[in-house]
Order: structure tokens, then sequence, then C-alpha cells
């Protein structure tokens, strides 16, 4: 081949390799894909940006669909050494409007209503525990 005609054809390879780079960047699959209708309705982010990060969710789904809820952890972020963890509500049902940090995260009267608990430990240890307050 002519040194034109290879030019082109890196042209053409590079061009492709791009279209499929931002194809697949804008394609990822998200919390919007799950099924459930997750909905956020509390949240907390402790501001310490030098020591673990704390990050507490609280969330309604339209039912105990435990993979998805499973699935909807693994997207929450996460920073190592520090912890997230997602509190999930039946909508319709009570959920509390505010969490905050330490060991009792939302006032108690929500407890019976908590279906799941989602937990990325500072290691990065996973759990899923169904009805933890029961």
């Amino acid at each position: 081949m002519s040194g034109k005609k290879v030019k082109y054809v890196l042209i053409a390879v590079f061009a492709g390799l791009m279209i499929w780079f931002i194809k697949d960047a804008f394609t990822q699959p998200g919390v919007q894909d799950l099924k459930g209708d997750f909905e956020e309705v509390a949240m907390y982010r402790n501001e310490n940006n030098t020591g673990p990060i704390q990050r507490i969710y609280a969330v309604t789904v339209s039912d105990s669909l435990w993979d998805q809820m499973q699935a909807y952890g693994d997207y929450m972020p996460h920073t190592k050494y520090g912890t997230t963890k997602v509190y999930f509500f039946l909508k319709g049902q009570p959920a509390p409007q505010a969490v905050t940090p330490g060991e009792q995260n939302f006032d108690a009267q929500f407890q019976p209503h908590c279906l799941a608990k989602y937990e990325k430990d500072a290691m990065g240890q996973v759990s899923l525990v169904k009805r933890p307050f029961r």
C-alpha cells in the first residue's frame, strides 16, 4: 500500500474507535436501568475529605426485589476506607426524610418499615441484610 492509503486506513480506524468509545461512554448501565422504581429520599455524606468518608442513603422501592437492591447499592459511590449504607423502604410506606451518621442512622419509628440494608464497608466487603430491624 502507498503511504496515502495507509494514512486513510489509520484515520478510518481511529474514527471508528472514537465513535465506539463515545457510544460506549453514553450507554453505560446505571440506576435508571434497574427495575423497582428507586427514588432517593434522603442522603448524608460527611465533609471529612481527609479521613473515612461516610455515605448514608434512604431509598424507596416499589417492590422487594433483592437482586435489584443489591445492584442499586453496587452503583452507589464508595470511597476506599469509607462506608456506604443504603436503607430501602417500600414506596407508599413511611420513610425517613433525613439520615444522620452514627449507630442509628434515622428515627426509630421508621425501623419496622425498612425492607433491607445494603452496606459496603471500609475493606470493600458488601452485605445486604433483609429486614434488618426485625
